[in-house]
C-alpha cells in the first residue's frame, strides 16, 4: 500500500505444522488508530510480536516505511520509531512515574550510562518528563511510587515509557488488560488524544472500546486475515457476527 508506514507482506510464524500467523498482508497508514481483533487463539499477541521483532519470521517479512525490517531485532526497530507495550506491565516498583520516565528519556538521548549526575539535576530531561506525565493524566501522581499506583495507572505510565522513545508507531497489546471498566475509558481516551502523528496499533477485546476508538479494523481467525474494514464495516459483517462479535469476550493465547 503506497504511503504505508508499516505494512506486512505475508508474514507468517509456525511452529512444527502450527500456523499462528498465516500469510498476513496488512498496511497501517500514519497515524491510523488501528484495531485487531479475533477470538481466543486468533494469533493477535503472535502478529504483534512479529511486528516487533519478539519473534522471528518464519516466512514473510515486515516493512517500515520502504525499509525491510524483518530481521532486526527488537531495540534497533525501537529506534527505528517502533515501541510496544505488553499484556502484563513491566515497571520498576520502587521508582516514582517522574524517576522512571526521566531515566527513559535519558536512555533515549544515550545518557543513561553517565550517573554523575542526579535524576533531579536533569532540568531538560525533567520537564519532559512532567509534560508526559502531565499529557497522560498522571501529574499528580508524578512523585508516587509505582507499587502504590492503582493498575489503571500503572498501565498509563506504561504507555508515558513508550511514548518517551518518540515513536512513530506504538502498539499496545491489550493496554485495559486487568483494567476495571470505569478505567479503561481513561485509558483509550489517552491513546485517543496522542498526537496525529503517532500510529497507534492495538489488540483489545472489550468490543464497546474498540467500535469506539479504532478507525480500521482487522480481524484475525485461526492465524488469518478474515475481514478488515472501518468499524461500521466490521459490525455489519454478517460473518464476523458470527464468528466473534456474537460470542463472549475472548482473549489472545
Amino acid at each position: 500500500m503506497s504511503g504505508a508506514i508499516l505494512r506486512t507482506d505475508r508474514i507468517s510464524k509456525r511452529w512444527g505444522r502450527f500456523a499462528a500467523n498465516d500469510s498476513i498482508s496488512l498496511s497501517f497508514p500514519p497515524g491510523v488508530r488501528h484495531a485487531i481483533i479475533g477470538p481466543n487463539g486468533a494469533g493477535k499477541t503472535t502478529f504483534v510480536n512479529l511486528l516487533t521483532g519478539q519473534y522471528p519470521a518464519s516466512g514473510g517479512d515486515v516493512f517500515l516505511g520502504g525499509d525491510r525490517i524483518t530481521h532486526l531485532p527488537q531495540h534497533a526497530r525501537v529506534k527505528r520509531g517502533m515501541t510496544r507495550t505488553y499484556q502484563v506491565t513491566t515497571l520498576f516498583p520502587g521508582l516514582t512515574p517522574l524517576e522512571s520516565l526521566v531515566l527513559a528519556i535519558c536512555e533515549r538521548d544515550g545518557l543513561a550510562g553517565t550517573w554523575s549526575r542526579t535524576v533531579a539535576s536533569r532540568r531538560r530531561e525533567q520537564a519532559e518528563a512532567e509534560s508526559l506525565l502531565e499529557r497522560l493524566r498522571l501529574g499528580r501522581e508524578a512523585d508516587t511510587p509505582t507499587r502504590h499506583l492503582a493498575y489503571g495507572k500503572q498501565r498509563l505510565l506504561e504507555i508515558a515509557l513508550a511514548l518517551a522513545t518518540r515513536p512513530k508507531i506504538l502498539i499496545l497489546d491489550e493496554p485495559a488488560s486487568g483494567v476495571p471498566t470505569a478505567d479503561s475509558a481513561e485509558i483509550f481516551e489517552v491513546i485517543a488524544s496522542l498526537p496525529d502523528d503517532v500510529t497507534v496499533v492495538f489488540v483489545e477485546h472489550d468490543m464497546q472500546l474498540v467500535f469506539r476508538f479504532a478507525q480500521r479494523i482487522t480481524v484475525l481467525v485461526a492465524g488469518k486475515v478474515f475481514a478488515e474494514g472501518t468499524p461500521p464495516e466490521i459490525a455489519a459483517d454478517p460473518r464476523v457476527r458470527e464468528v466473534y462479535l456474537g460470542e463472549g469476550e475472548a482473549e489472545d493465547a
